[in-house]
């Protein structure tokens, strides 16, 4: 029997807890890109401009458009005019939008809870150093 290289093992894996992800995401009415912009702005310290929330999301300004007219659309996110420059929109959380961070969030750990369940503690202890250790190597 062949052996699996590890990225592609790692891909395998990752699809997964995408795919279990996702599948949480649906009930709620939210994309994963969508909860990762949530995710993105409920991290940040102050209201983020558009071209902000895609640095942080690492994609174009463009794609981040059809997510945040979603976002408002469905109560999640509102647009405020910068003070500081009347010309720039905020983005800001709204109550729903927190909320349904939080939602999402658990969901993401339930993936992950669900996936990882058959190692041990240690064993997961184990891949999370790991795994940090890949996440934190300079490129």
């Amino acid at each position: 029997m062949e052996e699996v290289e590890l990225s592609e093992l790692l891909h395998r894996v990752s699809r997964r807890l995408r795919h279990g992800y996702a599948h949480r995401l649906i009930p709620m009415g939210v994309s994963p890109g969508q909860a990762r912009a949530l995710r993105a702005l409920a991290e940040a310290d102050r209201p983020l401009r558009m071209v902000q929330l895609a640095d942080a999301l690492r994609i174009v300004p463009r794609s981040v458009t059809p997510v945040i007219d979603a976002l408002e659309e469905a109560g999640l996110v509102r647009r405020e005019v910068d003070p500081a420059n009347r010309r720039s929109t905020l983005l800001v959380l709204t109550d729903a939008g927190r909320e349904m961070h939080e939602r999402s969030r658990e969901a993401r750990r339930e993936a992950g809870q669900d996936l990882f369940a058959v190692l041990t503690a240690d064993q997961r202890d184990q891949l999370r150093e790991l795994l940090g250790a890949v996440d934190r190597q300079v490129h």
